[in-house]
């Protein structure tokens, strides 16, 4: 990145901030912040965030939040790197801190079970066409379809994510084979530069978890819940939702299961990651401050893991055997979309409303903004279902 191209805090929060407005479909946003920060800014070369896009796949965590946070170390360093994660991560936290409430009030309806149900075919449309960009832009063999394939099968299998993203990486390594050597234009983190920060964040974090436990129990049970959960989400913001649901729904009964649901749904209707749904599980069981617990629980250990690997992972990339490897696990990215949005799609009501919004939502996001395709969807929804 030269000097010319490298953004002030305050553009990339308000780059970020836009960007957090109108960007919707979990692992779908990365495509949006490429475009941003390679295509339209300039802020970092193809092949670095190409790297970026591997690396937050093999951590736990929601990928586009990472990205996001992975765009702003690479440009300005950790404080670029909190910057854009919070700006990003932000408008999802107010727009479904103030859904939840109006979910809490009007659940019972039945215009609310009709635009959730719509609502839930439209996501199905939004991953799978997420599942085509990618397949398009990184899928350019037959070998690499045959590896997201795979991954695919695998995923859908119910095999932990971590598990097939290093399979997806061994197999890169036996078949990717003579890659061309890129030149490396990133800009180098030193171990350094973050090893201070992390520090400093880590030991704010535990002084929090320990005023919480001393003088709110309540809200520490629900910190600690939904810290756990991101730690172990291998495979990006969907390899959430089952530890999520079981954490919420059968350790700690803090809700049903139609109800979890309808918080996924809200997660996907609102722009951000599908992880901030934590928000509305924190709003269900502690109201604006379990919200906001919570939403730092599910945010806080993924971002530590980035800015802590990044300085490692540069070392590593300039590596042909880990390039080769990177290669399988940006294959096994295409295939988690595929496989959540046949996940989803299995489990939707397949009547001829439901297949029809999700075919509409799918052909019309080649040549709609997203945000009018939800909008339309929902009123469809209303008034077919």
């Amino acid at each position: 990145m030269s000097p010319a191209n490298k953004p002030s805090l305050f553009m990339l929060f308000i780059s970020f901030l836009r960007l957090g407005m109108t960007s919707f479909g979990g692992p779908a946003m990365i495509a949006y912040i490429r475009r941003m920060s390679v295509e339209q800014k300039g802020w970092l070369e193809e092949d670095t965030f190409r790297a970026g896009v591997a690396l937050c796949q093999f951590i736990p965590g929601a990928s586009a939040m990472q990205m996001a946070a992975y765009v702003g170390l690479r440009a300005r360093g950790v404080k670029g790197a909190a910057i854009s994660y919070i700006a990003f991560g932000l408008p999802a936290f107010l727009l479904i801190t103030a859904l939840s409430a109006l979910y809490a009030e009007t659940q019972e309806l039945p215009v609310t079970a009709s635009l959730f149900s719509g609502l839930q075919a439209i996501i199905i449309a939004i991953v799978a066409y997420a599942a085509f960009t990618f397949a398009r832009s990184y899928l350019n063999r037959g070998r690499d379809y045959l590896v997201a394939a795979i991954a695919a099968a695998i995923f859908i299998a119910g095999v932990s994510p971590f598990l097939v993203i290093l399979l997806a990486a061994f197999g890169g390594l036996l078949i990717y084979r003579n890659l061309p050597q890129v030149e490396d234009k990133s800009v180098v983190i030193e171990k350094q530069e973050t090893l201070a920060p992390s520090i400093l964040i880590s030991c704010a974090a535990g002084l929090g978890f320990v005023l919480l436990y001393l003088f709110r129990r309540d809200l520490f049970e629900l910190a600690a819940s939904m810290f756990w959960v991101d730690l172990f989400a291998f495979g990006g913001g969907f390899a959430s939702l089952p530890l999520m649901l079981n954490e919420v729904v059968a350790v700690r009964s803090w809700m049903d299961y139609q109800t979890f649901m309808s918080g996924i749904a809200l997660g996907q209707i609102t722009p951000g990651p599908i992880v901030i749904t934590a928000a509305f599980v924190g709003y269900m069981v502690q109201g604006l401050a379990g919200s906001i617990v919570a939403t730092i629980g599910i945010f806080l250990p993924s971002f530590l893991i980035l800015i802590g690997m990044v300085p490692y992972y540069d070392q590593l990339k300039r590596s042909d055997r880990f390039n080769r490897a990177v290669g399988g696990i940006l294959c096994s990215f295409v295939g988690l979309l595929a496989s959540v949005a046949f996940s989803f799609a299995s489990n939707m009501t397949l009547d001829p409303a439901h297949v029809f919004i999700a075919a509409a939502a799918f052909i019309l996001l080649f040549k709609t903004d997203l945000m009018w395709v939800i909008l339309a969807g929902a009123l469809v929804s209303v008034v077919l279902l």
